[in-house]
């Protein structure tokens, strides 16, 4: 069985950008906006900004009250749309219950939306032509071009439907010649769906929900999830112990699939930079 270290292959891959960045006349600048004090979302964005200053991308922070509008939050991604010196935007989600999201997102410039969440680009992603890919997808995709792991006609199965996981997902597999099939809450069979997996990869926030019983021996099996288990310890939505038993790689949590959501994000920053400096 195979440990797949995201948190490896992550810093081999934040050091590349690193000195990339550092050889070239390029400053990228990633931007992100935060509405409210969720904790959470506040934990992430200081690991987004942590990363850019070690590999040496600029980082803006722009903080909006939990009750602004959505129109100011629309001003101020606006605002950076139209500052040259800003690369990549990014808006940390959930944004507060009376924000349009919708609206948020498709405010952001494509050609900024480091993300990979605006319409122009989830279009490009499904058409098979990505440009800026969500980055959790794509850092699970450069997981298994790290570690060989052959897609090309392998039944791939996602679990979890969500725009920024699920579906994305889905369309790389495709994009990479696996058999794809996309289950969720309304599926039926859903562990006959799981045990035909070569790929098994699970995004629907239950934890340990997926069982060493649920898995063909010898899947690769990649968890996105973060949760926390009943002694209130970080936990995907695998249960590590007994999958790994069937598995020939996986991916632990953490440091599996999050590392690699925070390398891509720098990787699209530093391409976007390039697209403005016609690079």
């Amino acid at each position: 069985m195979i440990l797949i270290n995201g948190k490896e292959i992550s810093e081999n891959r934040l050091s590349a950008l690193k000195e990339e960045i550092s050889a070239s006349a390029i400053n990228p600048c990633l931007a992100t906006v935060i509405v409210g004090e969720d904790p959470a979302s506040q934990m992430y964005v200081r690991m987004k900004h942590k990363a850019c200053e070690q590999v040496g991308i600029k980082s803006v922070g722009v903080v909006l009250p939990a009750d602004c509008t959505t129109e100011e939050v629309l001003s101020a991604v606006s605002k950076l749309n139209s500052d040259g010196s800003v690369h990549g935007i990014l808006v940390q989600l959930p944004l507060p219950k009376h924000v349009d999201t919708e609206a948020v997102i498709e405010a952001v410039s494509p050609e900024k939306d480091v993300d990979g969440f605006h319409p122009y680009n989830i279009g490009q992603l499904f058409s098979g032509r990505p440009e800026y890919v969500p980055c959790t997808p794509g850092g699970i995709m450069t997981l298994f071009s790290e570690y060989g792991i052959e897609l090309s006609g392998k039944k791939a199965v996602v679990i979890g439907r969500s725009v920024d996981v699920g579906r994305p997902m889905a369309a790389l597999l495709i994009n990479a010649d696996a058999t794809v099939t996309v289950c969720h809450s309304r599926t039926k069979n859903l562990e006959d769906e799981m045990r035909s997996a070569d790929i098994l990869v699970s995004a629907i926030g239950k934890a340990k929900f997926v069982k060493g019983d649920m898995v063909k021996e010898g899947a690769v099996v990649i968890d996105v999830g973060i949760n926390q288990d009943e002694n209130n310890k970080l936990c995907g939505d695998v249960d590590f112990e007994s999958v790994k038993e069937k598995a020939s790689a996986i991916t632990p949590v953490p440091g599996g699939v999050g590392p690699m959501t925070i390398a891509t994000l720098m990787e699209n920053t530093l391409k976007s930079a390039k697209m403005h400096a016609n690079l």
